[in-house]
């Protein structure tokens, strides 16, 4: 891990943790439970959300990051960091969520574990910061407090009367930039939140910190030694898996669900705020996504196919096929393939009622896309009817499937591009593009790209039951259960 100078003087280590949980609800139908908010392309075309996180590190001097996320979202995590070139960063991995609190323990400690007491940079995955220099100088205002022992928030200079945030009121100016925190505030009406905006002494609460590995862990013993325990016990039953820490499942069950800012910040004698003046939103819903959104002059906000007549002040995502709007206003309208949300602006907060709903009516758009991804690629559900379904599979080079039957239905796959290597009960063998092969019911078999290009195919499922947990796996390259 690189060193912290600030004027020339040691303060410690800076060690990134980046909080990736969370499902994104209110941006369905583009975040769903499997592929939330953190892991797209939102405010950028080309870089996902934790791309940008990751990125805006970039001049901090800072060591390699922890990630902390869910067991469920290890692949989709591990892949995007590779593909900004950090390949060693520790993933922890949640069995199921504990709020922010635990998160951040569990991170404290596996930094201690590893004979580091470095300053914790508490990050969310999900959040845009327009100006990354803003940024850095915060953060540089922040690392002196933190060294001092102080538990530093910050908090971001408010542009307007946010009721959708919660607020810190500063107190007595400290060095740096800095303030004792007088009192941390819920979220405020409109009359409150534009008092608070006059007055000059409040801050957006951004979810964002810094301070030691110790000090935390000191902080929550004190206040909160419940949780402590609780995720002392689970990370030192954890286990190993190549850059994957798997906390005990049993263990971290038993931990209370708390956020820091209940369990230590605001019962702390030691806290601290640095203003932020960065461009910062946690992008929270669509209307906050139009915001921070190029527009064109009539105010919207337009991805895709995209055509509009006489429409104003709507954000428009067309993902696999044109959209049309004539006469639209203030309107947030997204197209997937498998759902479309049309919402007023003003009642976009309401899109996480959609989910539960569709959660309650035994629905699954919630919690996936069409194209589901998986470590070894991708595979599409094309259609599907009564006792059969027809996926388009990707397969990336040198990627493998697991070893595994099926108890309930046959596969019939047959190649349209590149090679596939096929087990098949005893036998092994090759299938190139325009062949096909049959998988029985109950038939031992895997499925590989042997090649140096994606394998591509039609897979014909036929059976009494298709879910995907009709999988009995023996043998699997990802550790997958």
């Amino acid at each position: 891990m690189l060193k912290v100078f600030l004027d020339g003087v040691f303060v410690g280590d800076l060690l990134p943790i980046v909080l990736c949980g969370g499902a994104g609800s209110r941006l369905w139908p583009l975040s769903r439970q499997l592929n939330p908010k953190q892991f797209l392309t939102l405010t950028d075309e080309h870089s996902t959300m934790l791309h940008q996180t990751i990125s805006r590190l970039k001049g901090l001097s800072a060591g390699t990051p922890i990630v902390i996320c869910n067991e469920e979202h290890r692949f989709l995590a591990a892949e995007q960091l590779r593909l900004v070139g950090v390949n060693s960063a520790r993933i922890i991995l949640e069995p199921m969520g504990r709020n922010t609190a635990p998160a951040i323990a569990l991170a404290a400690l596996q930094a201690t574990a590893e004979g580091k007491d470095g300053m914790l940079l508490v990050l969310a995955a999900d959040h845009r910061i327009g100006n990354p220099a803003a940024f850095h100088e915060s953060v540089s205002n922040a690392l002196p407090l933190a060294e001092a022992g102080k538990l530093v928030t910050f908090g971001v200079v408010p542009g307007k009367a946010e009721t959708g945030y919660g607020y810190i009121q500063k107190g007595a100016a400290l060095d740096h930039a800095g303030f004792i925190v007088e009192r941390f505030v819920e979220k405020p009406d409109y009359a409150t939140a534009q008092r608070f905006l006059e007055s000059g002494d409040y801050l957006w609460n951004s979810g964002m910190f810094l301070f030691k590995a110790s000090r935390y862990l000191e902080e929550l013993e004190r206040f909160r030694p419940d949780i402590l325990e609780a995720c002392r016990v689970a990370f030192d039953e954890s286990a190993e898996d190549l850059l994957f820490t798997r906390i005990n499942r049993q263990a971290f069950a038993a931990c209370p669900e708390e956020s820091v800012d209940y369990a230590v910040m605001e019962k702390t004698s030691s806290a601290a705020v640095v203003p932020m003046d960065a461009g910062w939103s946690d992008i929270g819903s669509w209307s906050a996504l139009w915001e921070v959104s190029a527009k064109d002059d009539s105010g919207n906000s337009v991805c895709g196919d995209v055509i509009q007549e006489n429409s104003s002040g709507c954000l428009v995502r067309a993902e696999h096929r044109l959209v049309a709007t004539v006469g639209a206003e203030d309107l947030v309208i997204v197209e997937t393939k498998d759902a479309v949300l049309v919402a007023h602006k003003d009642r976009v907060q309401d899109v996480k009622k959609v989910v539960s709903q569709i959660e309650a009516d035994g629905r699954h758009e919630h919690l996936n896309h069409r194209e589901v991804y998986r470590p070894w690629g991708v595979y599409d559900s094309i259609d599907n009817g009564h006792r059969y379904q027809v996926k388009r599979i990707t397969v990336k080079p040198g990627a493998k499937l697991s070893v595994q039957m099926h108890h309930h239905r046959a596969e019939h796959w047959i190649v349209v591009s590149g090679t596939a290597k096929v087990t098949n009960g005893e036998k092994t063998y090759l299938v190139t593009e325009n062949q096909s092969t049959y998988i029985p019911v109950g038939q031992v078999h895997a499925l590989e790209n042997p090649g140096v290009v994606d394998l591509e195919l039609i897979e014909v499922q036929s059976g009494s039951y298709l879910g995907e947990d009709d999988i009995v796996r023996f043998e699997d390259k990802y550790g997958r259960a």
